[in-house]
């Protein structure tokens, strides 16, 4: 029976393959396991197999494992990568460490606003949609300098670069186009500010092409703790 530890081990050596494919060093993509949905036994068992970046997609969900997990894991550090209402804002700022999903000036205020000072900045990234499907959040391309204005301006957060969920598709070219594109918005934001160092892109289907293309972070969820 294949194990979680197994399987992280062969996400990391696709990771590594396809870093070496395109002339990178694996140690500039991080593994980012998505565990929503997935008991805190799988986390645990996760943690042991020396993962510690984990992405949660629902608030409630996410704000349970963190109580149940800081106190003994002090050092998970914990990504939420799903939508965010601006009435769920203050779980995210109180417990999360990293926010991927912000596209909004509003929800970045009340990040601000509601991040306790005894924490360190909040790290965001700006979704980008990518694909312009209208039923994906993030902004236009186009808007990306000025929520970045938005966000530097506030002492409690910190801008780290870029997200997408590009279009769920088979069509590679397609996939490089989008990731082409990104890439280039992460560029031009990174000239601009010092802390801008994460491109997170790409899942266990697009894996190779993301990377390719520059992406520092994945984000592989099924393929580490099986299907939901």
């Amino acid at each position: 029976m294949t194990t979680i530890a197994d399987r992280i081990s062969i996400a990391q050596s696709r990771i590594n393959q396809a870093a070496q494919n395109c002339s990178r060093s694996p140690n500039e993509i991080i593994l980012l396991a998505v565990s929503k949905t997935k008991p805190i036994s799988d986390i645990i068992a996760a943690y042991q197999a020396g993962q510690r970046q984990f992405g949660e997609n629902y608030v409630q969900e996410g704000e349970t494992k963190i109580n149940a997990l800081q106190a003994d894991y002090p050092d998970i550090e914990w990504h939420f990568i799903g939508p965010l209402q601006s009435n769920k804002t203050k779980i995210i700022a109180e417990h999360f460490d990293w926010m991927h999903t912000l596209s909004r000036d509003k929800i970045a205020q009340r990040l601000n606003e509601q991040r306790p000072s005894n924490k360190p900045p909040l790290n965001v990234c700006i979704q980008v949609n990518i694909s312009q499907e209208e039923s994906k959040s993030g902004v236009n391309g186009a808007d990306v300098a000025t929520l970045a204005l938005t966000i530097t301006s506030l002492p409690h957060l910190t801008l780290r670069g870029l997200m997408a969920i590009p279009t769920a598709t088979d069509d590679v070219q397609l996939q490089q186009q989008e990731f082409s594109q990104l890439k280039h918005l992460f560029d031009q934001l990174k000239q601009q500010y010092p802390s801008v160092d994460t491109l997170s892109m790409g899942m266990s289907g697009d894996m190779d092409i993301a990377i390719a293309n520059g992406s520092t972070m994945v984000r592989i969820g099924s393929a580490i703790f099986g299907e939901r």
